[in-house]
């Protein structure tokens, strides 16, 4: 692999990280670790609550190198500092977002990469909604939906697929890419994988989150 090229993906399971690492691909960049940022006590990311045998099976459809570092929210900045560091000892002088067009979350990334001599790509930064949407379904990126905010939307959207219909179906002022916390998904196949994953919701959980967060209620999928 050219080290000039050499990439890492900040990695969530999601359909936005997924368009973003392959935008990248296309775009000369060599993608050859995927980071997602696991909770302490449970084997499962923080971002959208994936086990990590599902993380697996993506990066194994992809042929791509998964690391899962486990942090708390307060210690979640120096730990994920400490994995792009560690990348970039070993090679690494990108790294890949998913980001659209939240600005804290794009100037953490520019924070957390300078700390660690990195070059952060933001390939989807600043793109229209509705291409960003456009371009998932154009590129056949199959992905199924694994969270939900109540504050935004039902219980019966978590499970579903994210399709045409699931986007027209969304009520007036949620992001049809889930930007802002709405949602989250899984993806199952996009044009990378060398095969699609075959999975199947388990069972429907409820959470609430602690009350220094919010407290903010959740349904997420448990995928088998």
């Amino acid at each position: 692999m050219d080290t000039d090229t050499k990439a890492l993906c900040s990695w969530s399971g999601g359909k936005d990280s997924c368009l973003a690492l392959h935008l990248a691909w296309e775009s000369g960049l060599r993608p050859g670790r995927l980071i997602s940022m696991f909770e302490e006590e449970a084997d499962r990311n923080r971002s959208h609550a994936v086990p990590r045998r599902l993380l697996e099976a993506q990066a194994d459809a992809m042929g791509l190198e998964l690391v899962t570092p486990r942090a708390g929210w307060p210690t979640y900045e120096a730990t994920f500092i400490q994995a792009l560091q560690e990348a970039r000892q070993a090679g690494f002088q990108h790294a890949i977002f998913g980001d659209i067009d939240l600005v804290a979350h794009r100037e953490w990334e520019e924070k957390v990469c300078s700390a660690s001599d990195i070059v952060p790509h933001l390939p989807l930064w600043d793109w229209p909604r509705e291409q960003v949407v456009a371009t998932i379904f154009s590129m056949e990126i199959q992905a199924v939906c694994v969270c939900v905010n109540t504050n935004f939307l039902p219980k019966e959207f978590c499970g579903r697929s994210y399709d045409r219909q699931f986007v027209a179906d969304l009520p007036a002022g949620v992001d049809a890419c889930g930007e802002n916390g709405e949602f989250h998904t899984f993806v199952t196949w996009a044009p990378r994988f060398r095969h699609p994953l075959d999975v199947h919701i388990k069972a429907l959980q409820f959470y609430r989150g602690p009350p220094e967060y919010g407290a903010q209620a959740f349904w997420f999928a448990e995928l088998a």
